[in-house]
């Protein structure tokens, strides 16, 4: 998934870093590439706070800047936040997803946590449990 970030240079000589659809997402960089970096994941950030509320996702925006670029969520973080909405969806209690996949509740409340760093395996062992997968695609960058 890709948000449109606009980058604009301040007075400081500084790339500041704005997100049209994702107001909470704002940063600034010393160049462009510094700049792309911290809008990676201020993003990230910004998305597993929105989850961690419970706030829907926003939608990815269209251009409206002159420098806009695509600003890349890591599969790592995808992987997480469907996670969480899937679990969300289905109206299952942690402790019955606990059950079924043969865990602790404990475990569960940490893979649950937007901010807890919780393996790929185990993310698609829920997301199974949970009646969903995940579908992969590599493109060129």
């Amino acid at each position: 998934m890709q948000y449109l970030a606009n980058f604009e240079e301040d007075a400081d000589g500084k790339i500041l870093v704005t997100f049209p659809g994702v107001p909470e997402a704002i940063t600034q960089g010393d160049d462009i590439d510094d700049a792309r970096d911290r809008a990676a994941e201020v993003l990230e950030s910004a998305l597993l706070i929105y989850a961690e509320e419970g706030k829907p996702f926003p939608a990815p925006t269209e251009r409206d800047g002159v420098d806009v670029r695509p600003i890349f969520v890591s599969a790592q973080t995808m992987a997480k936040l469907s996670l969480l909405s899937a679990f969300k969806q289905s109206g299952m209690t942690r402790v019955a997803l606990a059950k079924e996949l043969g865990k602790g509740e404990t475990e569960i409340r940490r893979m649950l946590d937007p901010f807890h760093a919780t393996k790929l395996p185990a993310i698609e062992e829920a997301l199974k449990a949970l009646g969903k997968r995940i579908v992969l695609t590599v493109e060129a960058a």
